[in-house]
C-alpha cells in the first residue's frame, strides 16, 4: 500500500478536522500552549497524514496532539484512546511471527497494521511519556517497538498500566489477545 496515494475526499477531511478539534480543545492538557489553527495548517497541507490520522481514527484510537518538536516543526499525535484501540487488537506483533503461525492465525499484525496505516507503534519511552498524560490501558495492552535482541529470540514487548504503574512485560511475538493491540504516533 502506497500511503502517499491514499488521500481523503474534501467532505471527510472536514469531518476529520472537526472531531479532532474538538478532542484537541477537550483535552488541552495534552498540549498546552499549541494552537489549533497551527496544527489544522500542517494538517491541510499534508493529505497524506490526515489519511493516517482517519486510520487512526477509524479503528478507535482518538488521536490527540500531545507535544511539538521544535527541530524538525512538526506536530506529535498519538493514540489517546482509553484503552488499547479496538479496531486493532488481537494481532501478533509482527509478520515474521503471523507467518510462523501455523494454525489460529490472526487476520494481521501490529507491525504490519502500522505500516497500512502510516504511522509508528509507540516505543517504550513514548508509552510512558503518553500514561503522563492520563491512565491509559487500565484493562487492555498494548504492543511496543521491541528491540531486536528481544525480536531476535522470539519475544516482543508489551504494556499496560495497573495500580498506577506503567509495566513493561514479554510474551511470543506469535500471541495474540482480544484485550492487547497497539498504540501509535505520527509526526504531521
Amino acid at each position: 500500500m502506497i500511503m502517499n496515494k491514499m488521500t481523503l475526499s474534501p467532505q471527510q477531511q472536514a469531518d476529520l478536522l472537526a472531531v479532532l478539534k474538538a478532542r484537541f480543545e477537550k483535552n488541552m492538557e495534552r498540549h498546552e500552549g499549541l494552537k489549533w489553527a497551527d496544527v489544522q495548517a500542517k494538517l491541510e497541507a499534508k493529505p497524506e497524514k490526515l489519511w493516517s490520522l482517519n486510520s487512526m481514527e477509524m479503528t478507535e484510537g482518538e488521536p490527540d496532539v500531545i507535544g511539538y518538536d521544535e527541530k524538525s516543526g512538526e506536530f506529535l499525535f498519538y493514540d489517546c484512546s482509553a484503552e488499547s484501540p479496538k479496531g486493532r487488537r488481537s494481532l501478533c506483533y509482527d509478520r515474521k511471527a503471523l507467518d510462523s503461525r501455523k494454525e489460529h492465525k490472526p487476520q494481521n499484525s501490529a507491525m504490519d497494521m502500522a505500516a497500512e496505516m502510516g504511522i509508528e507503534i509507540l516505543t517504550e519511552n513514548q508509552y510512558r511519556e503518553m500514561q503522563q498524560l492520563g491512565a491509559f490501558d487500565l484493562k487492555t495492552s498494548s504492543w511496543i517497538a521491541t528491540p531486536d535482541n528481544i525480536r531476535n529470540r522470539g519475544g516482543a514487548l508489551f504494556c499496560d498500566r495497573r495500580y498506577d504503574t506503567v509495566f513493561v512485560y514479554h510474551n511470543g511475538a506469535e500471541s495474540y489477545y482480544a484485550a492487547r493491540g497497539f498504540r501509535g504516533s505520527l509526526y504531521v
